[in-house]
């Protein structure tokens, strides 16, 4: 039960607004749009940087006009592994049979290039595939340079400003960086963009679910993953049918400076406002809740929300009272640090938050790079996406934690890594097995979440969420250099996918089942999970 300092049990009053009414409907209608276009920001690189098919120029052999489809000169003008970086060297200025040389190359100096679509073309990145997939990088350290940055605003100034302020920001740093004259404007502006519009997801998380009540909170979290889901999607189609990255950017972008308005049609959190002593307005947003759902709120709910809180004389501690409120947290740094069992699970969930945003990243990144529609492959990529978060919904209480999230990786593992043995002419199996993974994978990331808080204490467990979330960050960031692996071999990348499943289905071994089991409030009953006391109901597991 959620009680606040001036004395208001919220969760109650929620439960007599009614769990999903009219107004919370109303709220999300509102908060999805924003997330939808998170989803579209987080992922447009892909195809504003994708890679593009090109050639080495040949001033001697190319028309007035070069095109990308060049003419029979390629066979003796280019070497045999082609002419993408390098081309035969001259021996004049004719485009003859003996005019180039047939065992030297040179490094080509300029290039034709089969589009103007992406910033390949635009910044002339030919040949330099580490400049092309830095941009993704670039991307995700800014992600990770978002987090403090949204939780001090979100924390500080309040959720609806923290969530209006990341969406416009994403829309004027989009819109910049669509003018970008070169390639260091460019990456600039895709970092300011993550770093000041990415936090617009876990706002909108935490403003939709902090008024939804606690048996619609699964369901409240299903329909924002699926909406962002739907993002990736739109994304997709919006860039099948606008191809040029600016104008793309332009479209996908100049949306955002809409949600300005939002100040006049979504309320603050009530749980935020509450923590800050701003009681009277919280009431205000919670009567108007009860009226919008036709719900009345009972009198011992009234009397919370309208009544003066009561002043409560703190005493003065004694020295040793003192002393012990000094060491508190020291001491619990001191006790996880010494206790070998959190220890180990705390690598143990720091390697599986690596794996599951290093592979769920890979695999959206590299499903342009499969045989066939690089954006119906996006597509499918994003859409199976949303039967694994339900499936996990129905998995996780009825066969368990570790059941669940170690089949997920393990089938995930096994199909990543049966790709290399498929002929490419089976291209439908090779793009089923690619959609496996991905489901597996996002299931386990929506199951992952849930399983480690359930792994530490109260006393601990945001603290060490946050170190495992640090540690995701690493995957995410590494994610869009995999593509580099291709140049290898193709099927690298997903060797490595598959690899790192299969080890962190292995780890679930070493960790214990969770499943109906009270929340551990100290390191002890953490050191202890095995044996404690069981629920019969698995509603009874709340996150703190």
């Amino acid at each position: 039960m959620t009680e606040h300092k001036d004395g208001v049990h919220l969760d109650p009053i929620l439960a007599e607004l009614g769990q999903f009414g009219r107004y919370q409907m109303f709220t999300y209608c509102f908060i999805i749009f924003p997330i939808l276009f998170s989803a579209v920001y987080n992922g447009q690189y892909i195809f504003a940087a994708a890679d593009l098919k090109y050639r080495c120029e040949v001033p001697q052999c190319e028309s007035s006009s070069p095109e990308y489809a060049a003419g029979g000169w390629t066979a003796w003008a280019y070497p045999e592994s082609g002419g993408r970086c390098e081309r035969l060297r001259s021996l004049g200025d004719t485009c003859t049979v003996g005019a180039f040389h047939v065992n030297e190359t040179e490094r080509c100096t300029s290039w034709v290039y089969e589009n103007n679509n992406t910033i390949v073309q635009e910044f002339d990145l030919a040949c330099e595939e580490w400049k092309r997939t830095l941009v993704g990088t670039i991307h995700s350290v800014g992600l990770f340079a978002a987090l403090p940055l949204t939780s001090f605003v979100s924390d500080t100034f309040g959720r609806r400003t923290a969530f209006i302020l990341t969406a416009v920001s994403a829309g004027v740093m989009g819109l910049i960086r669509s003018f970008s004259v070169n390639y260091v404007m460019y990456l600039v502006f895709e970092f300011l963009d993550a770093t000041l519009g990415s936090g617009v997801y876990s706002t909108g998380f935490i403003l939709a679910l902090e008024m939804v009540g606690l048996n619609r909170r699964v369901l409240g979290g299903n329909l924002i993953s699926c909406t962002f889901a739907t993002g990736q999607v739109v994304l997709a189609l919006v860039a099948w049918a606008v191809p040029d990255w600016r104008t793309l950017t332009r479209v996908l972008y100049a949306p955002s400076l809409l949600f300005v308005f939002y100040y006049f049609v979504i309320e603050e959190s009530v749980r935020w406002l509450l923590s800050k002593n701003k009681k009277a307005e919280a009431a205000r947003i919670i009567f108007k809740a009860a009226n919008i759902n036709k719900k009345k709120l009972s009198p011992e709910s009234v009397k919370q929300l309208t009544q003066e809180p009561q002043e409560v004389v703190k005493q003065p501690k004694t020295g040793i009272n003192r002393e012990a409120d000094e060491n508190k947290k020291p001491s619990l740094f001191i006790a996880v640090v010494k206790s070998k069992i959190l220890m180990s699970r705390l690598c143990i969930c720091s390697f599986w938050w690596i794996t599951v945003t290093f592979i769920y990243y890979g695999l959206s990144i590299n499903s342009v790079a499969l045989a066939g529609n690089s954006y119906v492959n996006y597509i499918l990529t994003s859409l199976v996406e949303i039967p694994g978060y339900f499936i996990s919904v129905m998995t996780l209480d009825r066969f368990g934690r570790k059941g669940s999230i170690m089949t997920a990786f393990i089938i995930c593992g096994i199909a990543l890594v049966s790709l290399p043995f498929i002929p490419s002419t089976l291209q439908w199996l090779l793009t089923s097995l690619t959609m496996l993974g991905k489901l597996c994978i996002s299931m386990a990331f929506s199951s992952i979440y849930i399983y480690t808080s359930e792994l530490f204490p109260t006393t601990a467990r945001h603290s060490l969420l946050g170190v495992c979330s640090m540690f995701g960050r690493i995957g995410s960031i590494a994610a869009p250099q995999t593509p580099l692996l291709m140049r290898y071999m193709r099927s690298l990348p997903y060797l490595v996918f598959g690899a790192m499943a299969g080890c962190a289905g292995a780890l679930m071994l070493l960790t214990p089942e969770t499943l109906h089991m009270r929340l551990p409030d100290t390191v002890e009953q953490a050191e202890n999970i095995i044996a404690a006391p069981r629920t019969k109901h698995p509603t009874d597991i709340i996150v703190d």
